[in-house]
């Protein structure tokens, strides 16, 4: 629809140019610039294979001086800018399962392998983003994919949670949690609020546009310490500066969604430190997405940023070893 208008200039203004794969870039440029990366197919052949797949940085190269004259990039840390942001740093927590955990995580790992060898196709990559997705839930605690029992002493994660939380409210200062299972969020919101004994506010997909407004300007205003989100619902377009710490419970998939929620505080306004922490539970699937999310940032510089379809396509061999249960932990 868009490349049917008709104009004697186009502009496009973006903060994610690649958000999921590199066929975006590509889409952008096909509105911009008509035919400047050839045909979807030559572009797949030439830039996208060789770069997502294989790495290639010789052809991210290519890519980069071909598309880099058309484009002008702002960066919050870029010193022309002057944004005069505090520092952000940022720090990788890791868990160990409970006995509980580590029973269910097993569990499921076999139950997703006999299912991805059982089945081929859009099936097999549904099978598999289903069971990691199992997987990514256990990791925050068993009642996340059982839904029964108790929170407490149950997840290795959680109990961690616990206790940085205590650090952030012991030195007067407010957090912000996102987590992908807005479920799970709910009852970690009442959790939080009967163990640590202060108010704990929550946000996701389903609160209505004046209570969403009521909670961010609570928070804003120091009402409540602590303010856990739905990671899709919380993660754009808020201002809540009053955060100095960021709490990543589980992981996504893109390293860009993790980093637009992030910015929730750290953005202009924001006049402290802030600290990020994202909570791993080592020897599982979460330990190795975090090694893979650490590559992709490194290669997003380099014009490149995928999604999670590449979970879908790993082989059987591939996806054992990604999820299979590190026993010497």
């Amino acid at each position: 629809a868009l490349r049917s208008l008709s104009g004697g200039y186009r502009i496009a203004l973006t903060g994610t140019p690649v958000e999921n794969h590199l066929g975006d870039l590509w889409s952008l440029f096909q509105f911009l610039n008509p035919g400047l990366l050839g045909s979807r197919e030559e572009f797949e052949r030439r830039y996208a294979v060789p770069i997502q797949r294989y790495r290639d940085e010789e052809a991210a190269a290519r890519l980069r001086r071909q598309v880099g004259p058309f484009i002008l990039r702002r960066q919050k840390n870029d010193p022309a800018i002057a944004l005069d942001l505090p520092d952000k740093l940022e720090n990788t927590e890791l868990v160990t399962l409970s006995v509980e955990q580590a029973a269910l995580y097993e569990a499921i790992v076999q139950e997703t392998l006999e299912r991805a060898a059982q089945a081929d196709g859009i099936q097999r990559q549904a099978a598999v983003l289903a069971g990691l997705t199992r997987l990514k839930q256990v990791c925050n605690h068993p009642a996340a994919v059982t839904g029964d029992g108790p929170l407490v002493g149950r997840s290795g994660k959680i109990d961690r949670l616990v206790e940085l939380l205590q650090e952030v409210l012991a030195a007067g200062e407010q957090a912000l949690l996102f987590t992908q299972f807005a479920r799970f969020g709910g009852r970690l919101q009442a959790y939080l609020a009967e163990t640590l004994g202060c108010e704990v506010l929550f946000l996701h997909g389903g609160t209505p546009q004046p209570e969403r407004e009521r909670l961010i300007a609570r928070f804003q205003a120091g009402e409540a310490p602590l303010f856990v989100l739905s990671l899709k619902a919380g993660g754009l377009g808020l201002n809540l500066t009053a955060a100095t710490h960021v709490f990543h419970v589980d992981r996504w998939w893109n390293p860009a969604v993790e980093d637009q929620a992030t910015d929730r505080a750290y953005r202009i306004g924001q006049t402290r430190r802030v600290l990020v922490h994202r909570l791993i539970t080592a020897g599982t699937l979460e330990e190795r997405i975090d090694r893979l999310l650490a590559e992709k940032r490194a290669l997003a510089g380099q014009v490149i940023t995928s999604g999670e379809s590449w979970l879908g396509r790993l082989s059987t061999e591939e996806l054992r070893a990604l999820i299979a249960l590190d026993r010497e932990v």
